[in-house]
């Protein structure tokens, strides 16, 4: 049994932005993953945020989180002294990574029919804006613009918003993410087969998958699905549906939904803590009786009772509103779960840096960072494997850390050859 799922694995990683999520991911799982920088350095370590503020190479956090248990070397393809390096690399590769324009390493002669004459079962996963072929192939890309082509930014944010970009990168990292899966979809067919191949990632593709159920729905109904925030289908606002403010934060609540108690147990809850007001009487008390899904989705069919139903939803938020906002919000998402009560933190950076659940599975990742004199907490793993563990076994690499090991160790490049190389602009 392998010490890791992928140690018997070695990836040349030629990606930006849009890919370089995917290796990390390879790298995490124990694969050997060649980092290729430009000699004048990769431009994916000037993107902050940096350690300390401090502008520099090897202080990019978005870097030295990207490419945890990789090695760095420098090698430019483009030259012929560094092409036949290359060369010689994939001879020894499972799998080339790369986020080039269609066509681009096609013109080299190192695209997949060029790779496959070196290494014949090779796998080249490619992932780019649109994919390698149709008429938006050789568009340019980032990620807003993969989260505006795949409808994303439609239907994020608030009915009166305009078209809102998710935080954090999203369209790199889908990418990223089905870029890894068909690299080891691809892998698991070579081991049965013995057969390589060309794994195509479009982040249009990638990204359109969160778009749920709207297709399917203009599909069927020919609605166009728009921007709902945390208010959902239902156009008023519901009691127990929603952000709503703690004394130290955000809480959201999704009640009355299937999948957890009933608003009679939310009630039974605000009266032991003498908050439920008048929820407890009358009309109030026959609402709080009513209210799930089924009643929620069927107001529309008594149109003349709506008004009088609207106004004591309209008094039930009000009233849960202050209930929440009289606690603070690990107490009502403590309390809510021991009652099966729909409702989770609205979690800052800091909730999420002292989250008791992610200390207890000991998720955060301490990496010492010799060249900074300091240890760096890094995201843990997305998956934990019993027999083939995840684990993070060395810091990102500084700029060409391991062209002696590779070039020299490895390839068996002479002294003067590298000097050459070097000379050539090659490394």
């Amino acid at each position: 049994m392998p010490d890791s799922a992928l140690s018997d694995i070695r990836v040349l990683d030629l990606t930006g932005e849009t890919g370089v999520y995917c290796t990390k991911l390879l790298a995490d799982l124990g694969a050997d993953v060649i980092r290729i920088e430009p000699p004048a350095g990769d431009p994916l370590r000037e993107i902050g945020p940096f350690w300390h503020d401090g502008k520099a190479a090897d202080r990019s956090l978005t870097f030295l989180h990207n490419n945890t248990n990789k090695r760095s070397i420098t090698l430019e393809i483009t030259k012929p002294e560094g092409r036949v390096a290359f060369e010689k690399l994939v001879a020894t590769a499972d799998v080339v990574a790369e986020t080039y324009k269609p066509g681009y390493l096609d013109s080299l002669g190192l695209g997949y029919a060029g790779l496959c004459k070196i290494r014949p079962d090779i796998i080249l996963t490619s992932m780019t804006g649109f994919g390698q072929t149709g008429p938006h192939a050789g568009y340019e890309w980032s990620d807003i613009a993969g989260v505006a082509m795949s409808g994303m930014m439609w239907l994020a944010g608030d009915k009166e918003d305009p078209p809102n970009r998710p935080y954090g990168n999203q369209g790199n990292i889908c990418a990223s993410i089905d870029g890894a899966a068909g690299t080891m979809m691809a892998l698991y067919h070579r081991d049965l087969t013995g057969e390589g191949q060309h794994v195509d990632v479009s982040m249009q593709e990638a990204l359109c998958i969160n778009q749920e159920t709207a297709m399917m729905a203009y599909d069927m109904t020919h609605r166009i699905a728009s921007r709902t925030g945390a208010r959902g289908l239902i156009p008023i606002d519901l009691p127990g549906i929603g952000i709503f403010d703690a004394n130290d934060g955000q809480v959201f609540c999704y009640l009355g939904t299937p999948g957890g108690a009933p608003w009679t147990t939310m009630v039974e809850w605000m009266a032991r803590e003498g908050k439920a007001e008048d929820l407890t009487e009358g009309d109030n008390y026959e609402m709080v009786q009513s209210l799930n899904l089924g009643f929620l989705t069927g107001l529309v069919r008594e149109p003349e009772k709506l008004p009088a139903r609207i106004k004591v939803l309209g008094h039930m938020r009000e009233v849960f509103a202050r209930f929440i906002a009289s606690f603070s919000k690990w107490y009502i998402y403590e309390e809510a779960q021991k009652q099966r009560l729909m409702i989770g933190i609205v979690s800052t950076p800091e909730d999420l840096a002292k989250n008791p659940q992610l200390a207890a599975r000991q998720w955060y990742q301490k990496v010492d960072h010799d060249h900074l004199g300091a240890t760096v907490t890094l995201t843990g793993p997305p998956y934990r494997l019993s027999a083939t563990p995840w684990s993070m076994r060395r810091r990102a690499p500084l700029p060409g850390e391991h062209n002696s090991d590779i070039f020299g160790g490895e390839l068996g490049l002479s002294a003067g050859e590298m000097e050459r190389l070097q000379a050539a602009g090659a490394i």
